[in-house]
């Protein structure tokens, strides 16, 4: 016997992007410190910071935050050198400084030029400096020399917060019920809070109906389905 299907609609796709604006941040324990210290722009305890923490966990939003805060430009990793003779004086973002592509010699110039000009350089990566297999001595030490302030996966405040504010960013009510269900039954990222928000929204105007305990209940195990699948 097949099982009746819901009636569905297509819902329109009007591009719900997650802010990534100061107000839209919300604040735990997981991200308390980093935040702080990106709020104390300019005065950091030293020129180049580093903001280390897992994927989804947050640091682009912070560091565009701090970029549109401070004006600051943005470098690649991996081409960093570009740019690095004219950055006296500027501020500087460059995320996934980790990546095996960075360019070694380019940042070393960078943290000279940065620290000699009276800029700040903003570094995000997943791990921390000592993790990056940099080779190059002379910037492993300006790196030990670096403030690294670490976020550490959300926490239940966090997650909850952030994936009822995707909710209201969407303007859908949805019981805390709801809430507390995903939170315990996604995976712990902010990536993975926007995906099942989208996907819930989305399911929910198909089959035309309020987004239900029961809704959120039969995404997650398909989308832990999937991943076992793979």
């Amino acid at each position: 016997m097949r099982k009746p299907e819901h009636p569905r609609q297509l819902p329109l796709d009007l591009g719900h992007a997650p802010g990534v604006s100061r107000d839209d941040l919300v604040v735990s324990a997981a991200n308390r410190d980093a935040v702080a210290l990106i709020e104390r722009w300019p005065d950091w305890p030293s020129p180049v910071v580093i903001l280390a923490g897992p994927p989804g966990s947050g640091k682009s939003h912070l560091a565009s935050i701090w970029r549109e805060h401070a004006q600051a430009a943005g470098l690649v990793a991996a081409d960093i050198a570009v740019a690095g003779a004219g950055a006296s004086g500027l501020e500087i973002l460059v995320e996934d400084a980790d990546s095996p592509q960075l360019d070694q010699t380019g940042l070393f110039h960078l943290i000279n030029a940065v620290r000699g000009g009276g800029g700040h350089l903003l570094l995000t990566a997943r791990r921390f400096p000592s993790a990056w297999g940099v080779t190059l001595p002379d910037l492993a030490s300006r790196l030990k020399a670096a403030t690294t302030v670490e976020i550490h996966e959300p926490d239940d405040l966090l997650l909850a917060g952030v994936i009822t504010k995707l909710f209201a960013d969407r303007q859908v009510e949805v019981e805390a019920n709801v809430v507390q269900f995903l939170v315990r039954r996604i995976e712990r990222s902010l990536s993975a809070a926007i995906d099942i928000v989208g996907r819930l929204d989305r399911t929910a105007l198909e089959r035309k109906s309020r987004i239900t305990r029961a809704m959120a209940a039969e995404l997650t195990a398909e989308i832990e389905q999937k991943r076992f699948e793979f």
